[in-house]
């Protein structure tokens, strides 16, 4: 008689629901995880080291988790509907939890970031163990590991692309932790219907499940105002403006210093002072150059430089290129930010392109009389490599035979190693490095540097109505008295960023 092969029984229901729920508790695990980053990177700096710990962090515990799953032996349904619930509360009210110590308890922020990881952690490595064992009751062994780590996996992919494409920009940080800590708490309310037959208190953990949603549903309804509390402590200010991006956490208050414009917490300019920063950043070069046509602007999506290129009636057309398009889009079409840089990036001259600085400059093959470099300071690798030699070379490139590129930089006085790191970096890619700097009472003493392929010369004139920079006082601005005089420094390279180490423990002695 032949032989018959028998099918692979159906699943049961209970085992199609636990399948689907692997794939939900996946994506709310590494959501939390990737929160925790990001909220690190924007808070602490450096993104490469704060997400390496906290990835590093988060993935030890889910070892712990996972090793004391093997102590759980009896009510395994009730284990998993408890730490549902307890997942949901911590990771979804994580994000508030730390953006509000943040702002509140200064220096609480790092040792709470680093325990709340290391219980999410824990209770995350505890979910899928549990969950294979309850499957294991109908689905065999070998299809059960490959079930459950597909839908694991396809869980973790599905929140990798939305959280920086879709979650991020729409919702913000905390209203999708919020979100994520509902859809494990919807986790819980499946779990709780799946074995309601088995579970001895059905009602008390019916109750726990409508209290956590209720806090959940909560948090995410006043997920606004949480952020806009928590931001006014910190900044001191009222928020008039807010936007989380894919890129950064972009801030504008309003108080006496008129309005400030925060990139992930760091100050990038105050009302009050801009001008003295701005001036200082574009006149030398504009002016030295003689009669400069086409200039290109790297960063300074605010206009604010842009506004006072336009000042040169020689000037045919300004590129600006800016990362992020919500901050050239905020301060063209919002009218108290356009105001003020004049209208600048409404004007017909000025063409904005949203691309990274670096692959613009591979890229594009014109050449420029001045290009103004104006990025943030180097507190990540992310933007350490626009102060790179490779970024130099690229740089020079795009320079016409007799134009100058200016750089900001950050404090030759509070950061004296890593200005004079980037001087040794221009140099080293063969042009002529002119530093010199600004006092701005909002920074301090600050830096710039002047790149160019001859000797930087002294201007004769200078535009009609400048606040700061005139003939007589601009040459002192060359002038760096002993405490900033020059000392050796190392060339920044991508396969190093060494002034991302530099930059991060002088300013670092400041605030401690």
């Amino acid at each position: 008689m032949p032989h018959q092969s028998h099918p692979h029984p159906t699943p049961r229901p209970i085992a199609v629901a636990l399948l689907a729920s692997v794939f939900v508790v996946a994506a709310c695990g590494l959501l939390y995880e990737l929160a925790a980053g990001a909220l690190a990177s924007y808070l602490l700096g450096d993104s490469v080291l704060q997400f390496s710990t906290v990835i590093g962090t988060y993935l030890f515990a889910m070892g712990v988790g996972s090793w004391a799953s093997r102590h759980f032996e009896r009510e395994l349904p009730a284990h998993f509907l408890r730490i549902e619930l307890l997942i949901a509360l911590l990771g979804g009210a994580l994000p508030a939890v730390l953006f509000i110590a943040n702002a509140t308890v200064p220096g609480a922020f790092r040792p709470l970031l680093y325990g709340m990881v290391l219980a999410v952690g824990t209770l995350v490595g505890l979910e899928i163990p549990l969950v294979m064992r309850i499957l294991r009751r109908d689905v065999s062994l070998k299809d059960l590991v490959s079930q459950v780590l597909t839908f694991d996996y396809l869980g973790a992919l599905a929140v990798s692309l939305a959280f920086p494409l879709l979650l991020v920009p729409q919702l913000g940080l905390i209203r999708t932790g919020f979100l994520f800590g509902l859809m494990n708490a919807a986790v819980a309310v499946w779990a709780l219907w799946l074995f309601r037959h088995e579970l001895p208190r059905w009602r008390e953990f019916a109750a726990a499940c409508a209290l956590v949603g209720a806090l959940l549903a909560a948090g995410m309804a006043g997920a606004g105002q949480i952020t806009s509390l928590a931001e006014e402590r910190l900044y001191q200010d009222r928020i008039a403006y807010a936007e989380t991006t894919p890129y950064q956490r972009i801030v504008v208050t309003s108080g006496r210093a008129g309005l400030r414009l925060f990139l992930n917490g760091n100050l990038q300019f105050a009302q009050r002072d801009e001008y003295r920063y701005h001036e200082a950043l574009v006149h030398p070069a504009m002016a030295a150059q003689g009669a400069p046509r086409r200039v290109a602007v790297l960063g300074g999506g605010d206009g604010m430089a842009v506004r006072e290129i336009l000042k040169y009636p020689s000037v045919e057309s300004v590129t600006l290129v800016e990362l992020d398009p919500a901050m050239t889009r905020m301060f063209r079409d919002t009218p108290q930010l356009a105001q003020l840089n004049g209208g600048a990036l409404s004007n017909p001259k000025v063409h904005i392109v949203n691309t990274d600085a670096f692959q613009w400059l591979q890229q594009d093959a014109d050449t420029y009389d001045v290009v103004v470099v104006d990025f943030p300071d180097p507190t990540n690798f992310a933007i350490g490599k626009l102060y790179t030699n490779s970024f130099y070379a690229l740089l020079e490139q795009r320079l016409a035979a007799s134009g100058y590129a200016v750089i900001q930089t950050t404090s030759p006085l509070v950061a004296r190693q890593s200005f004079w790191t980037v001087v040794q970096t221009i140099e080293s890619v063969g042009l002529s490095a002119t530093p010199y700097h600004a006092h701005v009472p909002s920074f301090g003493e600050w830096g710039y540097v002047l790149a160019s392929r001859r000797p930087w010369r002294l201007p004769t004139a200078l535009p009609a109505g400048l606040r700061f920079v005139d003939g007589p006082s601009l040459p002192l601005l060359f002038d760096f008295p002993p405490d900033m005089a020059r000392v050796p420094a190392e060339v920044n390279r991508l396969s190093n960023q060494v002034l991302v180490h530099t930059y991060e423990q002088e300013w670092g002695r400041v605030h401690q």
